[in-house]
């Protein structure tokens, strides 16, 4: 084998037509994830994309849509707990999920129903 994998590039997370402002509400709004602009031949396809750091997720317009509610990203955070009471104080659930051992993690839903998680190991 001549190659290895190095990283993700992004994740691609799929949305209702005509949802891209719903999208910033929540992954930029809450989430506070960065919008990134899309190159100009792609946005014609809708959706936006929106970046954390190392961490690119681009929603894509899909229809018929139907939401992702089992398959996920996973996202490390650093203080988990700093990060669920910040959502409680922007009146986000999300589910705690004691499963994985030697991590804390919980799952919450966007607006169109993708599931998430976040995760950070002990």
């Amino acid at each position: 084998m001549n190659f290895y994998y190095e990283k993700f590039d992004h994740v691609q997370i799929a949305a209702p037509k005509g949802s891209e402002e719903i999208a910033r509400e929540f992954y930029q709004g809450i989430l506070k994830f960065a919008e990134v602009e899309k190159p100009a031949n792609l946005q014609k396809r809708g959706g936006a994309w929106f970046s954390a750091g190392n961490i690119h997720i681009h929603v894509g317009i899909e229809e018929p849509f139907y939401p992702a509610k089992k398959a996920h990203p996973a996202i490390l955070v650093n203080n988990l707990k700093g990060f669920m009471d910040y959502l409680d104080t922007k009146k986000v659930s999300y589910t705690v999920d004691e499963n994985l051992p030697g991590a804390q993690r919980f799952y919450l839903a966007d607006p169109f129903g993708n599931r998430l998680e976040f995760l950070e190991w002990d």
